[in-house]
């Protein structure tokens, strides 16, 4: 471990640069920023009366990270272009609410795993984004978003069918389309830092999707799961 931890070091500083390694550092340090904030929205929902999941939570989401995007990056706003995206996260965690509720219903043990299952996933495929050869990921942008296309159109099928075969297919490429987006978005922002741009705030949001979009399919997963070993239990 401790010498697999070494290698990954030396190939991390050897094969970037200390701008971009320092532009990384604060990438995650928002993304780390972005994921308190959105367990934070989880637990208000969850456990207070303050606020709950609903349409104006998928508004003000939108609306934050709409006044993230549409403000530029002048090395002077950053303190504020950072409360945007922590209002987004909130948000984001906030409308995540629905979800974590059934998944305890079922079993508490489903969250933690799923927290834990996404943090090695993510883990694991940045790390191969990080020391992989300049731009070799690259490549996928093309290719994930023709998946993404589809996905939708799959989705829009299953709205008519209620198949849950397509649901299942759905819920699996959508899995795997994630992790192909940890890959391709880490070596975009590093590619992008090198030509100049030094937006960390803006660039950790594609990582933060990226990671709620992992957690939330391995919570349903997770959950159909346990819910259908619990209803062979019963029959047996």
């Amino acid at each position: 471990m401790e010498r697999a931890a070494r290698t990954f070091l030396n190939s991390f500083s050897s094969k970037l640069e200390e701008p971009v390694r320092t532009h990384l550092k604060n990438v995650y340090a928002c993304l780390t920023m972005s994921t308190v904030a959105a367990a934070v929205g989880a637990y208000v929902h969850m456990y207070t009366e303050l606020l709950s999941a609903g349409l104006l939570t998928v508004i003000a989401a939108v609306g934050f990270l709409f006044a993230l995007m549409s403000t530029p990056d002048n090395g002077k706003n950053r303190q504020m272009r950072i409360g945007f995206l922590l209002g987004f996260a909130f948000f984001s965690g906030l409308g995540m609410g629905p979800l974590l509720e059934m998944a305890v219903a079922i079993n508490p043990q489903i969250v933690v795993t799923a927290l834990l299952g996404t943090s090695v996933i993510f883990a694991c495929f940045s790390a191969a984004a990080l020391t992989a050869e300049r731009g070799r990921w690259l490549y996928l942008g093309g290719t994930l978003m023709s998946m993404l296309s589809a996905m939708l159109l799959l989705s829009l099928a299953n709205l008519l069918f209620g198949s849950r075969l397509i649901f299942q297919v759905y819920l699996y490429i959508g899995l795997f389309l994630m992790c192909g987006f940890v890959l391709y978005d880490t070596q975009l922002i590093i590619e992008k830092r090198r030509q100049g741009d030094k937006d960390f705030v803006a660039h950790s949001v594609d990582l933060f999707i990226d990671f709620i979009g992992i957690f939330r399919r391995l919570i349903i997963i997770l959950a159909e799961k346990e819910d259908r070993n619990k209803r062979n239990n019963k029959k047996e």
